[in-house]
């Protein structure tokens, strides 16, 4: 065998090895299928910014084990048929690690009923809802507490203060009906009355009726089981039909959102439930980076929500570095098995039948839209 066609044959063997082998530094795909237009765009945006901060920070800092993280998006509309169709696209055609995000009970539930992510063995972190079915659902992860803690939590503040006469304001879909079914649960416990209950269509801001409804019953205070555009139009028409009943909101209405669409006098007063740690408590290390990160992004769509992705991206990408295999199915496995992890100062648990988290709070707008415990 002379020189030459030694050296040929080694380069051929060379060449077939590299192409038999995994590229070491191909990029680690995330995906997120959310509502970026329509009503619900205000919530798809601030958890793709969120998520978007803390990706950018690992890529900054090489990626995952040298692998950079690809972050791709599709807009469902928060309509879900097109939720499943753009996760199964997304799936075929950019072979995700992971899911992360995606918004709305009915949404995850279509997923659900169609076994999509079981089929394809992808799991999401960070599925946005607090819903019964969610949490119990294969392959779906929450990083917060469930709504009915979240209703518990804010009932029991209820009978502390003694206002008793309660009106309920809901979505009329997954969400709201798990919200409402908790109310009805606490309300009993807790010797409250509910004067009445009225939904509107979920993916609207068609509020009318329940403003109609809650002026004419004169409630102490209305709960609202409602999404951040219909919880501010809610409020607006409210206020302008002379309704002066407390308004008590759930963890998924973007407060800065609100704040800002009413200005400090006029949402003065709207109480809500916290799951996730806020942007003030500077003694979490989670949102001293996050606010950090934030500053320095200057993103125009980062808000209050935001802080659900960024803890969802950071869970995620602790849990592929444990994994050490950037596959759907080694995460899916450990997942399953069960995962615990600190983000810095907010734990979280994955596992099947596990609650993710069972942190509650509670607080309210103050002065000057200041934040009050």
């Amino acid at each position: 065998m002379t020189l030459a066609f030694s050296r040929r044959v080694r380069r051929v063997l060379a060449l077939l090895c590299l192409a038999a082998a995994p590229a070491a530094h191909a990029d680690i795909v995330i995906g997120q299928v959310a509502p970026f237009s329509g009503p619900q765009a205000v919530t798809g945006k601030a958890i793709r910014a969120g998520a978007k901060l803390w990706i950018d920070e690992v890529n900054a800092h090489g990626g995952i084990r040298g692998q950079r993280i690809k972050f791709v998006t599709r807009d469902d509309a928060q309509k879900p048929e097109e939720t499943v169709r753009l996760v199964k696209e997304l799936i075929a055609q950019d072979a995700p690690t992971a899911l992360i995000g995606t918004v709305g009970t009915s949404n995850l539930e279509a997923l659900k009923q169609d076994g999509v992510l079981e089929k394809s063995r992808v799991s999401m972190v960070g599925a946005i809802s607090g819903a019964t079915s969610i949490l119990t659902a294969r392959n779906m992860y929450p990083v917060k507490a469930s709504y009915r803690d979240e209703v518990e939590r804010l009932f029991l503040q209820l009978a502390e203060t003694g206002r008793t006469r309660v009106g309920i304001v809901y979505q009329d879909d997954g969400l709201g009906r798990d919200a409402l079914a908790g109310a009805l649960d606490s309300a009993k416990a807790h010797g409250l009355t509910l004067v009445a209950q009225t939904g509107y269509a979920r993916n609207t801001t068609e509020v009318a009726k329940p403003v109609e409804e809650m002026v004419r019953q004169k409630p102490d205070v209305i709960f609202l089981a409602a999404t951040t555009a219909a919880a501010i139009e809610f409020t607006t028409r409210y206020q302008a039909a002379g309704g002066h009943a407390g308004l008590y909101g759930m963890s998924i209405i973007d407060v800065q959102a609100l704040l800002k669409k009413l200005g400090p006098d006029r949402a003065r007063g709207f109480a809500f439930s916290v799951v996730l740690p806020t942007d003030d408590r500077l003694d979490r290390e989670v949102v001293r980076d996050y606010l950090r990160l934030s500053k320095d992004a200057k993103d125009a769509e980062l808000s209050s929500r935001s802080l659900e992705g960024f803890i969802a991206a950071k869970a995620l990408t602790k849990a592929l570095e444990r994994t050490g295999n950037f596959t759907p199915q080694a995460l899916t496995e450990l997942l399953d098995r069960g995962f615990e992890t600190d983000v810095g100062g907010h734990r979280l648990t994955f596992g099947k039948g596990q609650m993710p988290s069972r942190f509650v709070d509670f607080a309210l707008l103050g002065p000057g839209g200041r934040l009050v415990r």
